[in-house]
């Protein structure tokens, strides 16, 4: 890897806000991109993950959108957060992807699957420092959170997912959504409501640890996108 050259004391260009970042690339220095991606993995995928509800469509959508993202980038005017107008995207395209997803099937006749992948399951979601035992558990908590999560109506798990999950505030959840700020309260008091009756107390706690996108997912999202949108550049040093 290539770490970019720097005058003294200036910050690394990781450290640039994504305004500035989203600048160069329109510029042509096409490469910062991956620095956009990794820093917004999670963000994406939580609400795109809470629409279609299957892992392997969560990151091709993703991928959709980091490219929709790209061609686009001219189109960003700096009055909301990156992050925000790159939800709006992916929501686009995960609402899409869901659609003709259902329309296969109802054409096919072919149940939907709503069991969801087991693939986050296996992942280690506990502190290293915890014995086995409360590694376990922590472990099956996560697990029902989100078996929880996912059987929420999609009203709901959306708004839930990016407001106690990911943490956005309540006007940028409205906005990523479309939704006004009293109706993101609405769902989201409901939802709560839904998710405490299906888990425990204990919700809030491990919360904010649930539907982790790991660095092994978060590489192959960033390699399949960076090689469509066909960078020369070598990659940037994080």
């Amino acid at each position: 890897m290539v770490m970019e050259t720097l005058q003294p004391g200036l910050a690394p260009v990781s450290a640039l806000p994504d305004t500035e970042i989203v600048r160069r690339v329109r510029d042509g220095d096409t490469a910062l991109f991956e620095i956009l991606m990794r820093r917004h993995n999670q963000r994406v995928y939580r609400p795109v993950r809470a629409v279609v509800k299957d892992e392997a469509d969560a990151e091709d959508v993703m991928q959709q959108a980091y490219i929709n993202a790209f061609t686009h980038l001219h189109q960003f005017q700096e009055r909301s957060q990156f992050s925000t107008w790159l939800i709006r995207i992916a929501l686009h395209e995960a609402f899409g992807r869901r659609r003709k997803v259902r329309l296969s099937e109802s054409m096919t006749q072919i149940p939907s699957d709503a069991g969801g992948s087991s693939d986050a399951l296996s992942d280690a979601l506990a502190s290293p420092q915890a014995d086995p035992e409360r590694q376990a558990y922590a472990q099956e908590l996560h697990r029902v959170l989100e078996t929880a999560v996912d059987s929420l109506p999609e009203a709901y798990r959306t708004v839930f997912m990016l407001r106690d999950i990911e943490g956005l505030s309540t006007s940028e959840t409205g906005e990523g959504l479309g939704l006004r700020e009293e109706a993101v309260k609405t769902r989201l008091h409901r939802a709560r409501a839904m998710v405490r009756r299906a888990v425990t107390a204990q919700i809030g706690e491990v919360a904010t640890r649930a539907f982790q996108f790991h660095a092994s997912r978060c590489d192959r999202v960033v390699a399949a996108v960076m090689a469509r949108v066909g960078s020369d550049r070598p990659k940037v040093k994080l």
